[in-house]
């Protein structure tokens, strides 16, 4: 059985927009059982150029059913079904998300009729549900109105049903479908994982936490264990995983940050690379015999030797350094990224000043190495960072004081802090180390400026 949908919004993103009218026709493989149809308050102004595309005004959605009013009979409609929809990601994003404001893991297997057609009838230039509808000859006298859609949507699938029923069957969307989930697993609580940001926890029988991992997926990271290849190590912990917990962070950086500090708190067995730390490898500065600044990525054997930077790896170390030399006009050589006795190959390019040869003066060329440590260092010892809340209602924010962290908590965003003491009292406090330390300051390298409260 499969349940044809098409949904009208407020906009494209479904994290901030809302649903504006849903229509669903149930098909059994043959013809259209049921249809459903409702607009909905999406509880938002509606913007103009929305109501010319779709000719949805707020007046008719005013006194429409808000989405936990239809929920509901949402859930009960499309039990057992596959959702079928054209661009099924868009459709099925947003019903999710509006499921997840209120408390609720809605799944459902899924299938986009945009890829189905693709397959089973190649050739056109555009897969829009327009165009291939005027390509095929399918009506359909409600363009951008969900009932119409949906029903346009319908017609497609049926003539795609039509030539091959196998092809669609093994286009099916279901995570869970090709998983060899632990065998002492419970199926359900696994499906109801949450498809959010933060830090997940495997445990064994007796409860104990094996394993902590971090994703802004928590569901399809966790069941990409699963689907990895059967080495020793992935044998032994799906064979002794018996439960999930998790925790929902919201901010990436938050998951960061308690995926390190739990890690060394619990110690769990599969986590064993992690335990000390996440970055085994650092960028160092040094002067060479000529005066210029070198930078090396090496990996970290004392801790009297403070690296400027940290990676988890070497690659990673030589990409962080190999991203800044263009920008800074740096020299691959003396940024230990060939090792060459004589010019590096931008200064062949003109694109290199000549310090690999001595030709440009140190202090000019030390200039610009000073001025990429910098931005390695943080800027003010005492500031905030305010980064995504677990729901819309919320922000998250990080204390740093005195160059050091201090830890996270959540704040209501209707709450205007108008000094530091107002924001700390959110902050649960945590222990700051080496790598708390770098995970924050590479965040800060693609923190908006508006993000960060110094003082």
């Amino acid at each position: 059985m499969y349940a044809v949908l098409d949904i009208e919004t407020t906009g494209g993103n479904a994290r901030f927009e809302k649903i504006t009218e849903i229509a669903i026709c149930i098909h059994d493989g043959e013809k259209i059982v049921r249809e459903y149809s409702t607009l909905v308050n999406p509880e938002k102004s509606i913007p103009p150029f929305i109501t010319r595309l779709t000719g949805i005004t707020n007046e008719m959605v005013e006194g429409a059913p808000k989405f936990y009013e239809v929920a509901k009979e949402i859930v009960e409609l499309t039990e057992g079904m596959t959702l079928v929809a054209h661009n099924a990601h868009f459709d099925y994003g947003f019903i999710r998300e509006e499921f997840r404001t209120l408390g609720f893991n809605f799944h459902r297997n899924t299938l986009c009729t945009v890829k189905l057609s693709r397959k089973l009838i190649p050739g056109y230039r555009s897969y829009s549900l327009g165009n291939i509808c005027d390509h095929l000859g399918i009506s359909n006298t409600a363009r951008h109105r969900a009932a119409g859609d949906a029903m346009a949507t319908t017609k497609l699938f049926e003539i795609l049903l039509s030539k091959d029923k196998q092809v669609i069957q093994g286009s099916i969307k279901n995570d869970l479908a090709m998983m060899k989930l632990p065998p002492n697993m419970d199926k359900e609580a696994v499906d109801r994982l949450p498809e959010q940001t933060g830090v997940y926890y495997f445990h064994n029988e007796r409860g104990n936490i094996i394993y902590i991992g971090k994703s802004n997926n928590i569901r399809k990271r966790a069941l990409s264990h699963f689907a990895e290849k059967e080495n020793t190590k992935a044998l032994s912990m799906k064979g002794d995983i018996h439960s999930i917990t998790y925790e929902i962070t919201g901010s990436e950086l938050i998951a960061l940050l308690l995926e390190s500090d739990e890690i060394k708190k619990h110690k769990p067995l599969y986590n064993r690379m992690q335990r000390e730390s996440f970055f085994q490898w650092g960028i160092f500065k040094e002067i060479n015999e000529d005066g210029y600044f070198t930078l090396k990525a090496e990996r970290i054997k004392s801790r009297d030797r403070e690296p400027l930077m940290t990676a988890r790896n070497h690659e990673e170390a030589l990409h962080i350094l190999d991203s800044q030399v263009e920008k800074y006009n740096l020299c691959q050589k003396l940024c230990g990224l060939y090792q060459i006795k004589y010019a590096c190959f931008r200064y062949h390019v003109n694109q290199c000043k000549g310090a690999c040869i001595c030709k440009e003066p140190a202090e000019e060329y030390n200039r610009r190495v000073i001025q990429l440590v910098r931005k390695w260092r943080y800027k003010n010892q005492n500031f905030f960072i305010l980064d995504e809340g677990r729901n819309r209602n919320e922000k998250a924010v990080i204390a740093i004081e005195k160059g050091r962290y201090i830890g996270f908590g959540y704040m209501d965003n209707e709450f205007a802090a108008t000094t530091p003491d107002q924001l700390k009292f959110f902050i649960r406090n945590y222990n700051d180390n080496r790598d708390v330390q770098r995970i924050i300051q590479r965040h800060l390298q693609k923190t908006p400026a508006e993000r960060i409260i110094s003082y």
